[in-house]
């Protein structure tokens, strides 16, 4: 079997319903809670467990788990910050119903975008902004769907 070959499922596929949560490495806690705040994250426990976790929960329903054993505030992220590209989650992606006033929020907090305003796709568009650690967030607007469509 090749390296690309994907083998045929031997059994029915495992019933999933759901996200649990994004757990995102960070070198310091309380300023990453700070930051996911302005996003509407409210920190509801932690740190526990044996590589401390806060575990930080959004009104949406969304779980994000700050991890605190990133080395260094100043390493570049692997993922998308060295010519060298690793396989591995690159971003996460959180609904926004107004990607502008998003914008405008971020940069007066003093975290300018990385990448956007930019369409994705002809039902969407999106704004990239890097956390304390540089994570990279995407805020996805969708745009209305035309009368019609759906």
């Amino acid at each position: 079997m090749s390296p690309m070959t994907i083998p045929a499922p031997v059994c029915s596929p495992i019933p999933i319903t759901g996200l649990a949560h994004v757990g995102i490495r960070v070198h310091d806690m309380e300023r990453s809670a700070r930051f996911y705040a302005l996003l509407g994250f409210v920190k509801t426990a932690g740190p526990i467990g044996p590589e401390p976790v806060a575990i930080l929960e959004h009104p949406s329903g969304v779980e994000i788990n700050l991890v605190l054993n990133a080395p260094q505030a100043s390493a570049p992220n692997i993922l998308m910050d060295v010519p060298e590209k690793h396989p591995g989650i690159t971003h996460i992606s959180l609904h926004c119903p107004d990607i502008l006033a998003a914008k405008a929020a971020l940069e007066a907090a003093g975290f300018p975008l990385s990448g956007g305003p930019m369409r994705l796709g002809p039902d969407a568009q999106g704004i990239f902004v890097r956390d304390p650690d540089k994570n990279v967030v995407e805020l996805h607007q969708r745009d209305r769907p035309a009368e019609g469509k759906r």
